[in-house]
């Protein structure tokens, strides 16, 4: 299956196909240096895919990466890693999947006849380019990496491919089968999952779905944006709660163990401990294959994964770049790391409550059975139930609820459930001395089942149990599905477990459970007895070889009296140079922000951060500050709270001119994201540790009042370690309210929030500025930022592009919506349409949209009521993301 490279005249030809206009467009944060983009639609076998093309500065030819993006995204959420690649010094072009993002097609799941044979394509236009480096005409060096989805295309694209030269795939599958259908069980909740973002609205229209009759109809939106076999797969699967042999047969030729046998070039394996999805089982079938191929291999498990947890993004990306600079810039002097790394918790961090992690590595992958170690089990042989309609069901990971509940295991955490009845269990001694599992347990169990065809389907799992014996942990609330068939007259059967890395303290114990039900999974819903009696010990592997990292030092042991000593000598350095501030301006004093002429450039760098940016905010506005990246957003954030100086221009707040220190911030409060709590304490605590720390009198924090505005409840009074993340975002606002400030400036306040958490924050916002006071949120969410803001300053390259009211933007417009008291025949809707100065009038919800081509909006309300419409309103129909890339010239946002 592997290609032949192409001749150069047909790579020509190829790149007259995949032609497209494309836009370059500048795209820099706020330090240098910047990178490059173009944005372009490829046709590719009948469907137009979206790419992106990122370079940086610098001449000459270099390696290029393909990035692509995970299952349900698009190629908008690998930008930021793209950017840097290209800083880095790499060509670099991602591109939005089949039926995903602004590209067109169906979803095939890798198909290698639609979304690898994209990847080839895009290969073949990497070719033609001037900036990429080239190991013959037609082959241009290059990587492929991206996560999930994106990592299997990874893979794929190199057994398909010969011009690839390196991977690196993240929290992926090898054999997509083996992964939804584990041992002949359906993994159904994932599936559905899978199934359900595959039919988001807004999917691009696809070619070629024509259908005729309401059935044809009904079939063809259930699909959704998959292609019909597929759909046909899951429909069937879920019906019948089993795979069948065809749907494995599917999913295994769409996997890239179908040619595993061709990836022989060096990879980097990521996986995910916290994921039961792609379990480490499946980087473990890659290792050994690439490694059988003599392929270099090194293989990295990360603390998060699917089901949440730390992805490590910041440390996994620069590997990745590091792994690049070996294989594709020839460069025999970087460290591209161990052979082997798996990411363990050393604790908690007192300051923000999140889990630290150390690094444990050898030279050599050690697989999932080294240095296997026997643990036996006691207990007779137990009879339990498989429950009537599989219900209710026992409860190890829950897909999709994600925030890293599967990562609390490491912490001491047990969230799992087994229902009395529906399992056995069998306990080990107590550890004399600290056990740790590195690999997957096994077992050999006798299985009897009552069904009348002798099948059974068992769930098994190892928990660590605590020294009384009640207390129990599922590491990485992992479960092993297990189908038995023949078990009538009873069947040996070896378990094997869920591949993990837990310590097992000393004085705690491993516990075997073999459950007859899983949330996750389908079970048989007719009644049966299932019975299982252990034949063997518990077969524990322990991968000796491996050098766990000393525990770091809490950042602030060393930190703080660092930080000191820089505080002080910058006070004596600038003590000489400090100049008088400007007077206060009267005719400012109840204007809470006014900024005239404001401009700053980084030092080193070739171009203005912000350049001659002047607006006014008045008292109790809610400004939205929008931009796309390297905007100068953040900048002109920093200037307005004094953490950095203007080369030019003023800030008056109140009147008074911002200075670092200047008294007048005092009435300023700021929400920066990731703010810092003590865990152990509450949140009412860490609010009045914070205010005394400030030094000025407890009676002006209007603590109550703030809280009341923040909307914190009981959960004021637990521990902040116990915290979602929405109530770490609210304890964090009403820090910031302390002292009611009249001028409240909130950087990003909704990531990592929820929808419903989203939209409370939006009301904390809307119910501060209530009073009179003023907000400015600077914000990526333009839905939000339409819904909860009155005023608008959008910004573009460090410049104002626009700034007025929300309803003054979104308004301008040429599109407006009729809304109506009564519905209206087709015939009327078609005179309408006939109107002189009218281009359009189509029906939508609420109403009639109606895109004029020069008449007047008034003109048009009296043609409307000349027809006899009977109308109840006519109003701008322009979204706010219309505006803002109207505004900012398009795909920059």
């Amino acid at each position: 299956m592997r290609l032949r490279l192409p001749r150069w005249a047909a790579v020509t030809a190829v790149l007259a196909v995949l032609a497209g206009a494309g836009t370059w467009t500048a795209v820099a944060s706020d330090d240098p240096p910047p990178v490059h983009r173009a944005d372009r639609m490829l046709d590719l076998d009948g469907a137009r895919i979206d790419t992106s093309y990122f370079t940086g500065d610098g001449d000459g030819r270099r390696p290029a990466v393909l990035l692509g993006h995970g299952f349900g995204g698009s190629k908008d959420d690998v930008r930021a890693q793209a950017e840097q690649l290209a800083r880095d010094g790499y060509a670099v072009l991602t591109w939005s999947a089949r039926g995903f993002g602004a590209s067109t097609g169906e979803i095939g799941l890798n198909d290698p006849d639609h979304e690898v044979k994209d990847a080839r394509k895009l290969i073949d236009w990497l070719a033609a380019r001037p900036e990429v480096l080239l190991d013959k005409p037609g082959d241009p060096r290059v990587g492929v990496t991206g996560a999930s989805y994106g990592g299997a295309i990874s893979l794929l694209a190199a057994g398909h491919d010969a011009r690839v030269d390196a991977i690196a795939p993240q929290i992926t599958y090898w054999n997509l089968a083996d992964a939804l259908f584990p041992d002949g069980v359906f993994k159904k909740l994932w599936a559905g999952i899978f199934f359900s973002a595959g039919n988001q609205p807004g999917a691009p229209a696809t070619a070629g779905k024509a259908s005729t009759g309401d059935a044809a109809t009904g079939q063809a939106a259930a699909c959704g944006r998959f292609t019909p076999e597929l759909c046909s797969l899951y429909e069937r699967v879920a019906v019948a709660g089993k795979p069948d042999a065809a749907a494995r047969a599917l999913l295994e030729a769409r996997s890239p163990s179908a040619v595993g046998a061709h990836v022989k070039v060096p990879a980097l394996l990521v996986q995910g401990q916290s994921d039961s999805l792609f379990t480490l089982a499946q980087s473990d079938a890659m290792a050994r294959t690439l490694t059988a191929n003599g392929a270099p291999v090194a293989v990295d498990w990360i603390a998060g994964g699917h089901d949440g947890g730390d992805r490590e993004t910041e440390r996994v990306e620069r590997r990745i770049s590091t792994w690049f600079d070996r294989w594709l810039k020839k460069d025999t002097s970087v460290d591209t790391g161990p052979a082997f790394r798996v990411s363990r918790t050393g604790g908690v961090d007192s300051t923000d409550g999140q889990a630290t992690l150390r690094a444990a590595t050898a030279d050599r992958y050690p697989g999932l059975t080294a240095g296997a170690t026997s643990v036996p089990l006691a207990g007779p042989a137990q009879t339990f139930a498989n429950p009537a309609g599989a219900a209710p069901p026992a409860v190890s990971a829950v897909p999709g609820l994600g925030g890293g509940v599967a990562g609390l295991s490491s912490l001491g955490v047990g969230l799992s459930l087994d229902f009395p009845g529906q399992h056995a269990r069998f306990d080990a001694k107590p550890q004399d001395e600290p056990l740790r599992i590195t690999g997957s347990p096994t077992v050999r169990v006798k299985v009897t089942s009552t069904a009348t065809d002798g099948s059974a389907v068992l769930f098994a799992k190892v928990y660590d149990v605590g020294p009384d014996g009640r207390q129990q942990v599922l590491p990485a609330q992992l479960v092993a599905p297990v189908r038995v068939d023949g078990a009538k007259s009873g069947k040996s059967v070896t378990l094997t477990l869920p591949a993990i890395d837990h310590e097992v303290e000393a004085g705690h114990r491993l516990r075997l459970v073999v459950a007859a039900t899983d949330l996750g999974y389908a079970s048989p819903t007719a009644p049966a007895g299932y019975t299982v009696a252990v034949e063997s010990p518990l077969t524990v592997p322990t991968a000796p070889g491996l050098d766990t990292q000393a525990a770091a030092l809490p950042w602030w042991v060393w930190g703080l009296p660092l930080l000191g000593l820089a505080v002080a000598a910058a006070l004596l350095l600038t003590a000489r140079r400090r100049t008088a501030a400007p007077a206060p301006d009267p005719a400012l004093a109840v204007v809470p922000l006014q900024i005239t002429g404001l401009s700053k450039k980084y030092k080193g760098g070739d171009r203005y951060s912000v350049k001659d940016l002047s607006f006014r905010v008045e008292q109790g506005q809610v400004l939205g500050l929008l931009g796309p990246n390297g905007a100068g957003k953040t900048t002109t954030l920093r200037m307005l709270m004094g953490l950095i100086t203007p080369d030019e221009g003023e800030i008056r707040v109140f009147g008074q001119a911002i200075r670092p220190g200047a008294p007048v911030l005092s009435r300023v409060g700021s929400f920066v994201e990731g703010a810092g709590f003590l865990p152990h304490l509450n949140g009412r605590e860490n609010l009045d540790l914070y205010w005394k720390a400030t030094g000025r009198p407890a009676e002006d924090a209007h603590v109550d009042e703030a809280l009341r505005i923040a909307n914190l409840g009981s959960a004021l009074d637990r521990a902040v370690r116990t915290y979602s993340q929405g109530m770490r975002q609210r304890l964090a606002l009403a820090q910031a309210m302390l002292g009611l400030p009249d001028l409240l400036i909130l950087d990003e306040p909704t990531n990592g929030l929820d929808p419903p958490q989203i939209r409370e924050m939006r009301e904390v916002m809307i119910r501060y500025a209530a009073g009179g006071r003023t907000v400015i949120v600077s914000s990526h969410l333009l839905a939000e930022v339409e819904q909860s803001c009155t005023h608008l300053v959008v910004m573009d390259r460090g410049q104002l592009v626009q700034a007025g009211p929300v309803a003054e933007i979104t308004g301008s417009g040429d599109t407006l919506l009729v809304t109506l008291g009564a519905p209206v025949p087709d015939a009327l809707v078609e005179k309408i349409d006939a109107l002189s100065g009218v281009s359009t009038a189509t029906r939508t919800e609420g109403g009639i949209l109606v895109r004029l081509d020069g008449l007047d909006p008034t003109a048009l309300i009296g043609e409307l009521v000349g027809l006899d419409v009977p109308l109840t309103g006519v109003g701008p129909h322009r979204r706010l993301e219309d505006a803002f890339l109207t505004l900012i010239g398009g795909g920059a946002a």
